[in-house]
């Protein structure tokens, strides 16, 4: 590992003075878990690490009925998953931080690192491999090994993008706050991440001299119900292969809104509107579900070894419909 210099600022305008505007520059740290293990992977060389964790009041959980939820950049996953306002109004969401891996990292897991963090495709991850992500000159998993890509919205790298929590936090309508240079700034999280055929380098609208610091997400409006849910190999700790997000405002078994995200399946959390319009207004019965499942996937275009997300996404939305709709088994 190449040495480098540590800083802890002490505010937000201090730590984006130490950043630089190349990502080659400086990487910022907060829990770390998925920053130490790119260093120790030899993924990145970075002349500076600048350590968020000496920033005063940048993790915490804030609801009011007015404001509705504000989460600091810091908070931890353990502490979403517990809190008992996320848990009741944020069901969602306190779902999603409780998949994430082990209770060990959900404790040092921070909600803006969640966001924030890099892919996990094998060929990105081995320091070995000049894939796309990394200035070659091919997506190797194209015509590699492409079990666990994308089958939505891909190309020309074929990524997904791993975060349990952005698809939740996106079908509440969140937004975040970005601190830079040139002063802060709100943005639609839905807006937040950018596809590969956009932007190769990142998987957000962040520049190396950015810093997101607070996530907030609306009062939801009465008879809101919501879940996430998530297949994935190992129980215990695993990324979602295929995973679902559902928010949705009911009057009895009629569903007057509904947002459904996915994550396992895209290079960024992948909403659709298309499985949306299926429901919105009807009256949710198992047959509508199905249709709704189906037309979530539609437009997939699976690769060589992954078209077996497609009966599995289905399945998930199917299952996370039904569950708000208050006809789960």
């Amino acid at each position: 590992m190449k040495a480098f210099e540590y800083v802890k600022p002490a505010t937000v305008a201090e730590a984006v003075r130490e950043l630089g505007r190349s990502w080659e520059e400086a990487k910022i740290l907060s829990g770390g878990t998925d920053l130490l293990g790119e260093l120790k992977e030899g993924l990145i060389s970075p002349q500076k690490i600048v350590n968020l964790k000496g920033i005063a009041n940048l993790g915490y959980v804030r609801f009011s009925e007015k404001e509705g939820l504000k989460l600091g950049a810091l908070t931890t996953l353990a502490e979403i998953e517990s809190h008992p306002v996320i848990r009741q109004r944020y069901t969602a969401l306190a779902e999603a931080a409780g998949s994430v891996a082990t209770p060990q990292i959900r404790n040092i897991g921070t909600i803006g690192g969640n966001l924030c963090q890099r892919p996990r495709c094998w060929y990105y991850r081995d320091e070995h491999t000049r894939c796309l992500k990394k200035g070659g000159p091919i997506c190797f998993a194209y015509n590699g090994e492409n079990k666990y890509h994308a089958i939505l919205g891909a190309g020309p790298c074929y990524i997904v993008h791993p975060s349990d929590c952005a698809p939740a936090l996106i079908a509440f309508r969140a937004t975040v706050s970005i601190v830079s240079p040139r002063g802060q700034r709100s943005v639609p999280l839905e807006e937040f991440f950018v596809l590969p055929a956009r932007r190769l380098d990142h998987e957000t609208i962040l520049e190396p001299n950015e810093i997101l610091t607070e996530i907030q997400v609306p009062t939801p409006p009465p008879n809101t119900r919501s879940t996430y849910l998530k297949f994935r190999e190992r129980d215990s700790f695993d990324f979602a292969i295929v995973g679902a997000a559902v928010v949705a405002r009911m009057r009895g078994d009629i569903c007057e809104d509904i947002r459904i995200v996915l994550s396992g399946v895209a290079p960024i959390p992948w909403r659709s509107p298309e499985a949306e319009a299926v429901l919105k207004g009807k009256k949710i019965t198992p047959d509508l579900a199905e249709q709704a499942a189906k037309a979530a996937v539609a437009k997939a275009q699976p690769l060589a070894q992954n078209a077996y997300k497609i009966p599995l996404t289905q399945a998930i939305v199917k299952q996370a419909v039904l569950k708000v709709a208050g006809q789960s088994k």
